[in-house]
């Protein structure tokens, strides 16, 4: 497979790029990571630095940076789950803000990983911009305003129109969430970077090794297979977030969806200067399916979000959907005129991991607690994931932290129906909330 031609971040990576040798052989480890995306690079970075004595493999079914990782749009941010009047309601108010400390820590965390290591990924420290475009959207704002404020939490800026006519050149925001915490990359090469920085910590990993399955034999290890070897090993880690429906033992506890972008050309200066964007800060409007969007290195626009496709089965050939394209490319114009006749060059999609209760999880497969698995990172895993990697190699270590204590670590996420239910309540659910964005959030 031409991975290149799975998104644009993908295909600016060196075209020289070739994979690790695959497992074919009979190994033994103390740790086995299934993902080569950021959870399992980061989980196996950190093993590595709580006890260099640790033999840890990964286990990658394409190349590093193949999956979400590579083709998401690049925001290092600190929503957990969707909006913070949701998690409140469903964990209470206590759990919430837990969350909101745990996310503001994963972004410093990747912004102090990223700059010590000198990961070079195209980081800009630009912020993070949510943006309300009607009345109804203003509401659901304000509402995550007078939570933060109740929290006693600072980091978080608020704009009103006039500073928001200030920083763009359109009159579509009408009130703005602001956090200059965050920050925008290129998530393939923060990937890559992330394998280069995690094999110098002498983790071994394996590329083109698709695991076809894995059991626990009577001397409780697990055995791991792919299709032309097999590792046996002592803890096993399911970094595959999306792709855990592949996995019998995880199937229910998440669904993928594919959300989709768009790429302009490089704008000119003068279109830059048109729309103005002066902060390049990331930006979300406060939609059910939200677009996101934000500037590259070279000042392209990538637009993506607006919609979902769905996936039956174990079906991931999602990545093309022509009337999300087309949304997107009209809502480019839609926020900026002025760029009209503007030309889309690339387009691509990715999936993305739901729970029920749309938070994520990190827990454990059977009772000896030697089978981890992180899912359910609701398209904002950038830096969410870099610090659960973290969070797991104190799992494994039996170290007692602030993070492993937190509520959605060994917690069980609550199970989606088999299909084809699944695929009819995933339905329902997307319906639900295309119209609650056409007829209330619009």
């Amino acid at each position: 497979m031409n991975y290149r031609e799975k998104s644009w971040w993908l295909e600016t990576l060196p075209a020289d790029i070739k994979p690790n040798r695959p497992l074919e052989s009979s190994e033994k480890a103390d740790v086995v990571i299934i993902g080569g995306g950021y959870t399992g690079l980061s989980a196996g970075y950190h093993l590595k630095l709580l006890k260099s004595q640790l033999d840890v493999r990964i286990l990658e079914g394409e190349i590093c940076g193949f999956g979400a990782s590579g083709r998401n749009g690049g925001f290092s941010m600190t929503l957990f789950g969707l909006t913070k009047g949701i998690t409140k309601f469903r964990f209470g108010d206590e759990k919430a803000k837990a969350a909101q400390l745990y996310m503001e820590e994963a972004v410093e965390y990747l912004h102090d990983m990223i700059t010590k290591n000198k990961l070079a990924c195209d980081y800009e420290r630009s912020g993070y911009l949510l943006v309300a475009t009607s009345p109804a959207q203003i509401k659901r704002l304000e509402h995550d305003f007078r939570i933060i404020e109740r929290w006693g939490l600072t980091g978080i800026e608020r704009w009103e129109r006039d500073r928001l006519a200030g920083e763009f050149n359109t009159d579509f925001y009408k009130l703005g969430w602001f956090e200059p915490r965050c920050a925008i990359l290129n998530p393939a090469r923060l990937a890559r970077e992330m394998k280069r920085i995690t094999e110098q910590k002498k983790v071994t990993i394996y590329e083109n090794s698709p695991v076809t399955g894995f059991e626990k034999k009577s001397d409780g290890r697990f055995l791991v297979k792919t299709a032309k070897g097999e590792v046996r090993c002592e803890y096993l880690v399911f970094a595959t977030n999306a792709y855990s429906l592949l996995f019998p033992q995880l199937r229910s506890m998440q669904a993928p969806v594919f959300t989709h972008l768009v790429l302009t050309e490089p704008l000119t200066k003068q279109q830059i200067k048109s729309i103005g964007w002066k902060s390049r800060a990331g930006v979300e409007d406060a939609r059910d399916f939200i677009h996101y969007y934000r500037l590259t290195a070279d000042n392209r626009i990538a637009m993506g979000g607006g919609d979902v496709s769905l996936t039956f089965g174990d079906n991931f050939d999602r990545d093309e959907n022509r009337e999300i394209f087309d949304h997107l490319e009209g809502h480019i114009t839609e926020v900026f005129p002025q760029l009209k006749g503007i030309r889309v060059t690339h387009r691509w999609g990715g999936p993305v991991s739901i729970t029920v209760d749309m938070a994520p999880a990190i827990g454990y497969i059977g009772n000896d607690r030697k089978a981890i698995y992180s899912l359910g990172c609701m398209g904002h895993g950038v830096s969410m994931t870099t610090l659960n990697g973290r969070t797991i190699a104190e799992m494994i270590c039996k170290m007692s932290t602030p993070r492993t204590a937190l509520f959605f670590v060994g917690r069980k996420a609550i199970p989606w129906p088999p299909e084809p239910i699944r695929f009819g309540v995933s339905k329902l659910i997307r319906g639900y909330m295309r119209l609650e964005d056409r007829y209330i959030y619009k």
